[in-house]
């Protein structure tokens, strides 16, 4: 898959230190996520499925990232991800986040998974679109659900279901 000479790739170790240095610029704009600090690549390798997980690369260098987690353990959730995509501001404006949820809804779908989910703060209207325009629909605002750096954040829910179910 490409768009202006983006291309995606199943994320591997070899990106492993790429793929934190991303998520650590995303945590530094203060929008991404209410983590403080990204974990490490053993962490995130551990804990992210393997076969919904990619990487966006131009020119050789990995500029952005798609990967997905199980939302529970319990198998009436076995359809349900919840997912995140980070892309490096160097690699903005460029469909790098359009190409990489692409990927990661063509291999949800062929797994079966019937809902992918996430949770976006209302200030990042950039991810906020490329979601809806992806399909996915907002199910509701969390207000207040977390503190992050001393300051209450609201969160808005969003989810695509498959079209197949």
């Amino acid at each position: 898959m490409s768009d202006a000479g983006v291309r995606i790739v199943p994320m591997e170790s070899r990106h492993g230190a790429a793929v934190i240095d991303i998520y650590r610029a995303g945590i530094a704009e203060g929008n991404a996520t209410f983590e403080a600090e990204a974990p490490t690549w053993a962490a995130f390798d551990a804990s992210h499925l393997r076969d919904h997980r990619f990487v966006a690369v131009i020119d050789e260098t990995p500029v952005g990232w798609a990967a997905c987690v199980p939302v529970s353990d319990r198998c009436v959730y076995a359809g349900v991800v919840e997912h995140s995509v980070y892309v490096h501001p160097d690699g903005r404006g460029r469909g790098v986040g359009r190409a990489l949820l692409a990927a990661l809804i063509e291999s949800t779908e062929r797994a079966g998974i019937w809902t992918v989910q996430s949770g976006v703060f209302p200030e990042n209207t950039a991810s906020l679109a490329l979601h809806r325009d992806a399909g996915f629909r907002v199910v509701g605002t969390r207000h207040r659900v977390g503190q992050h750096h001393g300051a209450w954040r609201d969160v808005v829910l969003i989810e695509r279901r498959s079209p197949k179910i």
